[in-house]
């Protein structure tokens, strides 16, 4: 793994998923000695920080418009109505 000419450096995914790091996830570094550790910013206030990030890379990427009542069918096991599903 390099660090980039931006002093940037790609986080493999297995780390990303045992640590929770979703994109927007603020990160801090602390260093001992000859190395570095790096760990998810200690909350400072406000709650539900990580939801809203979630959110917010959500936003916008559904590809489909639904109803209330078809999203609800879907969840509760049921098939889009007037479609196909199970």
């Amino acid at each position: 793994m390099q660090i980039t000419s931006k002093g940037q450096v790609t986080i493999p995914q297995e780390v990303r998923n045992r640590l929770g790091l979703l994109p927007h996830t603020e990160v801090e570094f602390e260093v001992a000695g000859d190395h570095a550790r790096i760990r998810k910013a200690r909350r400072t206030g406000g709650s539900g920080v990580r939801g809203k990030n979630a959110l917010r890379a959500l936003r916008g990427s559904a590809n489909t418009r639904m109803s209330t009542d078809e999203i609800m069918s879907l969840t509760r096991g049921g098939g889009r109505p007037g479609g196909h599903g199970k």
